[in-house]
């Protein structure tokens, strides 16, 4: 895939850069300031269409996505704006302390992607279709067909093919989570042409596969300030590509040290 890049892509963006007011924070040793990547966190910038928020389980990054999704009026447990379902009340006060810097442009769409609570939409776009309304059914924008009767997989490429068009901002959380390799292969093409058609994304991910996207920013979000950082710098490029290339010197490693502990636990 040759990508076909825009010189001017940060006054294309809706969201341009956000922001943490420190200095309304009165609970600065108190959840969620006291996760490592928040702790010091003052403002990322969005200069490309894509932006990628990586790290270890815990660094921040879903936190993160969420706040700048229920600060651009989002459900908190996915969706568009038109859902306002609530299952668990689990999202974090840090939205209450974000300031979104956007440009003139405004998004004809939006979605926030949880793939931890999708099926919680999935149930809900059936339990509104189910009420009387004179207006198209809500499945018909996911592709007709119920997301329950599909596997997980088939169920978010229904949401990027059919529900997601141009000139939309979305936000998702480990998209890959239900895409197989040669899925998440056919996703780069589809978000080259999401983005081609005016969309932005934000996404956390932990997918070499996703964050290779040609010109994408990525943020890596550990014990300091999120930084930028190369693609192939990255841990998740590293260790794929050495797994994959070294493969039985790898397995070799790994699983003699684990017969070690074993030793060393006996």
């Amino acid at each position: 895939m040759t990508a076909k890049t825009t010189p001017n892509y940060q006054a294309r963006n809706f969201l341009t850069a956000v922001a943490v007011l420190r200095d309304k924070i009165e609970a600065p040793d108190a959840y969620p300031f006291t996760i490592p990547a928040i702790r010091t966190l003052r403002e990322i910038e969005f200069k490309e269409p894509v932006t990628f928020f990586i790290g270890e389980n815990g660094s921040g990054k879903s936190t993160l996505l969420e706040a700048i999704a229920v600060r651009s009026g989002l459900n908190p447990e996915g969706g568009s704006r038109n859902f306002n379902f609530s299952t668990r009340a689990s999202h974090s006060s840090l939205k209450d302390y974000l300031r979104l810097v956007r440009s003139p442009r405004r998004a004809r769409d939006s979605f926030f992607l949880r793939a931890e609570s999708y099926f919680n939409v999935a149930s809900n776009i059936e339990e509104l279709d189910r009420e009387p309304s004179p207006a198209p059914r809500i499945i018909s924008s996911y592709g007709g067909r119920s997301l329950h009767e599909q596997s997980h997989g088939e169920s978010f490429f229904a949401l990027f093919m059919n529900r997601f068009g141009g000139d939309g901002l979305y936000l998702l959380d480990e998209p890959e989570a239900a895409l197989s390799p040669s899925r998440q292969l056919a996703f780069l093409t589809r978000l080259h042409e999401l983005v081609q058609a005016g969309s932005q994304f934000l996404i956390a991910t932990h997918s070499p596969i996703l964050m290779a996207y040609p010109n994408a920013a990525i943020y890596q979000l550990d014990s300091g300030a999120p930084s930028l950082i190369a693609y192939r710098e990255t841990e998740h490029y590293r260790v794929t590509r050495n797994f994959l290339t070294r493969t039985g010197q790898m397995l070799d490693i790994l699983l003699n040290e684990a017969e070690d502990a074993d030793l060393d636990d006996g």
